[in-house]
């Protein structure tokens, strides 16, 4: 996956178009991610020992990895991330639109 936790994406369709937000989790077998204020959705919870109260709660859910690109703060606009290999045989990851490497 090209796209990791703590990463900052922006949405590229559907209903949160546009919104930018940080990556929280990261779900590699449904190819899903959960990003910080995009995709909300109401749970109706029952009063526990963690939630008191209860009632409805709203929450981020995932959303597929193919509706968002990372987030390049230096060029100002998205891009698609490429993964370069050193000559140590470590792996890099960078933005393909200005060269820069993403902070691993």
């Amino acid at each position: 996956m090209y796209i990791h936790k703590g990463d900052t994406v922006v949405v590229i369709t559907g209903k949160y178009k546009g919104s930018r937000g940080r990556v929280l989790r990261v779900h590699p077998k449904s190819n899903r991610i959960t990003v910080e204020g995009v995709n909300l959705i109401k749970r109706h919870t029952r009063p526990s020992q963690r939630n008191q109260q209860g009632g409805i709660v709203e929450r981020e859910a995932p959303i597929h990895m193919s509706n968002v690109l990372p987030w390049c703060e230096s060029a100002g606009r998205p891009s698609r991330v490429g993964v370069k290999h050193l000559e140590d045989g470590s792996r890099v990851r960078y933005y393909k639109v200005n060269g820069e490497t993403l902070n691993d």
